[in-house]
């Protein structure tokens, strides 16, 4: 009696175990919309990306996050990244700023021995969110630093764009955000790589000078005196 008593418990537990399985929702993966970006044609400006960071909150769950009215998250149970989100991102930025700098010359931190940039950009990611009625949002800010590592910008942004609700849809309005901002960072990186190609210029002009012909100093010459010549006159003296 004891043996189909244990098969009966066996079956009964396998059978519950089918039944978690079949009432737990399947994730449905996505990864960030990358669009379409031309190849660029040429070797353009050096350009060092990174360190791109981003806010712990990204990092620490797969799922997709959802922001509420009231400011709190939960995670999507139904949606989840396929990969790793902050890999997707500096992909997605590496790809639309070479497509816009037209730069094949664009390499992310650490770069590599030898590369000299003609910009770094430093990128922190501080908000990438979105919720079923809160529109997609990006915060960031970045620095822009010069050949020598010295400031040339900084910048906070705040991008939005709206959505119909859906996960799918949410990841397509974050992944439009990070494109304007890979078009924003292109149109101040061109501005300030153009200051440094005119510098070099500028300082070499004003460092070369005319050269002007010497003319030899001549020796100091006497006055003009006019010479005292002896007076005749018709007068004779004579003397006794």
């Amino acid at each position: 009696m004891n043996l189909p008593r244990f098969r009966l418990l066996v079956l009964l537990g396998v059978l519950s175990l089918l039944g978690a399985c079949t009432l737990r929702p399947t994730s449905t993966l996505y990864r960030l919309d990358g669009g379409n970006p031309s190849l660029p044609e040429r070797n353009g400006l050096a350009v060092l990306l990174g360190p791109v960071t981003v806010a712990d909150y990204l990092r620490q769950d797969a799922a997709l996050v959802q922001r509420h009215e009231d400011g709190t998250f939960t995670s999507a149970r139904d949606a989840r990244w396929a990969g790793d989100l902050k890999a997707d991102i500096d992909q997605l930025l590496l790809r639309h700023l070479a497509w816009r700098l037209d730069s094949h010359r664009l390499v992310p931190e650490p770069g590599t021995p030898g590369f000299k940039p003609d910009v770094q950009v430093q990128l922190n990611i501080t908000r990438l969110d979105s919720g079923p009625k809160q529109p997609a949002v990006l915060e960031a800010q970045w620095r822009l630093l010069d050949r020598r590592g010295q400031l040339g910008e900084s910048r906070l942004i705040r991008l939005e764009e709206p959505h119909l609700g859906s996960s799918a849809d949410q990841v397509r309005a974050q992944s439009v955000v990070l494109q304007r901002l890979a078009e924003q960072l292109a149109a101040s990186i061109l501005p300030l790589a153009k200051q440094q190609r005119q510098a070099p210029v500028a300082e070499s002009r004003r460092n070369t000078r005319v050269a002007t012909p010497k003319v030899e100093a001549k020796p100091p010459q006497a006055p003009d005196i006019p010479i005292v010549s002896p007076t005749r006159n018709n007068v004779e003296v004579f003397r006794f």
